[in-house]
């Protein structure tokens, strides 16, 4: 589905198939049927009408739909599945990763120039980002609760004084999202810890990583796919994950199950560990960029960071 909308977006291929549709198939249609008796087999198609003149409106609707910041780096980036780049996510349908140790995902956001990195491409065309560098240091609360919607105080700061002290035309470019907070035994399968995450969501502005996430920037999938073969493996992996921090650890949003009411997963120089929700660690905002923004510039690069516009 997804590239059949990629192929769509383009405006060449659809002048194309749009006069191939109503020079050949609807002036043959018309010549013997009405179209609303035309039907004909869509499965393939990635759209759901089934008699002609639906089809032709609803592939009008996608031509004209504009497109996504998202769209338009599915469009320019090639999928890989090996190396540093864009990686198909195959635990989420229509979502696209940056994996590896430092791919092309670079985006000047805040006027910060190259200081925003791309997480992910989400099914429905908008771009997540994370801040390149850290913020400072704070807690994750400062009570040692780590329930993120209580609000944690860490929640409060991004959401109120983090988000009030950024410029004007980047708090117009953020938009609310569901982030997911909820607690996991983090399991073998990495489906099921993505599961038990997605269980409770919290919606806002601004958050954190996810732990999943920081597994699932890893390009090696094989040593390093899941929560603990990454752990036990971690000197490889270390180095084919860009969200790794070598001085330093971080909070991720991700807390400890069990009916534990403190412990909150945190990524450290040599792994990972559910540290005390009052303890004090890096920070990385995170965030969702509306639909409206469009990538006008750029190539992801530190050097040429994709450049946007509302």
């Amino acid at each position: 589905m997804k590239l059949i909308k990629k192929i769509l977006k383009n405006n060449i291929f659809c002048f194309i198939l749009g006069a191939f549709i109503f020079g050949v198939i609807g002036v043959s249609a018309a010549t013997y049927f009405a179209s609303s008796d035309v039907t004909y087999d869509n499965s393939a198609s990635g759209l759901s009408s089934t008699d002609v003149q639906g089809a032709i409106d609803e592939l009008y609707g996608v031509c004209t739909t504009p497109m996504t910041a998202g769209d338009t780096i599915l469009e320019q980036v090639e999928i890989v599945t090996s190396g540093d780049g864009l990686y198909s996510d195959e635990y989420e349908d229509g979502r696209y990763f940056y994996r590896g140790g430092n791919p092309n995902n670079y985006i000047t956001f805040n006027n910060e120039m190259a200081g925003w990195r791309i997480i992910s491409v989400e099914n429905t065309g908008i771009i997540k980002i994370v801040r390149a560098n850290s913020i400072g240091e704070f807690a994750f609360d400062t009570a040692g609760n780590n329930d993120w919607l209580r609000p944690a105080s860490l929640n409060t700061y991004l959401n109120e004084t983090y988000y009030n002290g950024i410029g004007t035309e980047a708090q117009k470019q953020i938009v609310s999202h569901n982030f997911s907070i909820g607690p996991s035994n983090f399991p073998e399968d990495l489906g099921v810890e993505i599961s038990e995450e997605n269980s409770r969501v919290f919606a806002g502005k601004i958050a954190i990583p996810i732990l999943s996430e920081y597994i699932r920037t890893n390009s090696n999938v094989s040593k390093c796919g899941n929560a603990n073969i990454f752990l036990n493996n971690f000197n490889i992996c270390k180095d084919t994950t860009w969200m790794y921090d070598s001085e330093k650890w971080w909070w991720t949003i991700s807390t400890y199950a069990n009916g534990n009411t403190s412990g909150v997963y945190a990524a450290l120089p040599n792994g990972y560990f559910p540290y005390s929700a009052d303890m004090i660690g890096r920070i990385y905002p995170v965030l969702y960029l509306s639909s409206d923004i469009k990538i006008i510039g750029g190539d992801g690069s530190q050097n040429n960071p994709y450049e946007i516009s509302l």
